[in-house]
């Protein structure tokens, strides 16, 4: 049986692999922020060692309307950020949902085809 996907009128992520990530077809080879209604911008953080709290700050600025969820992806396996570093966003009541990069990829999609107010932070590691 050949399955077409339908157009959704979203950022979707249309693949990826070791070290890149692509979006509506377009590769990006490092870490992402991406937003179903337009923001796809490079997140400054470049292994997961060295993230800090304004890393995720900076996803509150990124969505249109505040998110009710933030999808991230920690990379190549999972790891779970120090709750300190999200402490702006749970004090806003936004969840964290914590899975590797290609579980985030994934879960992404689903979320923004639904219609959900996600952000997901991407984290590919050079």
């Amino acid at each position: 049986m050949k399955l077409h996907s339908d157009k959704l009128d979203i950022q979707s992520i249309t693949g990826y692999g070791d070290g890149w990530i692509a979006v509506n077809g377009q590769r990006h080879f490092h870490s992402l922020v991406i937003t179903p209604k337009g923001a796809l911008l490079p997140w400054p953080c470049a292994r997961f060692e060295s993230l800090d709290i304004s890393h995720f700050d900076l996803l509150l600025e990124q969505a249109s309307e505040p998110p009710e969820l933030i999808v991230f992806g920690s990379g190549a396996r999972l790891r779970f950020a120090p709750p300190v570093l999200m402490r702006g966003l749970m004090a806003r009541r936004i969840g964290v949902e914590t899975m590797d990069t290609a579980a985030a990829c994934r879960t992404y999609n689903i979320l923004a085809g639904e219609g959900r107010r996600v952000v997901a932070a991407l984290l590919l590691e050079t």
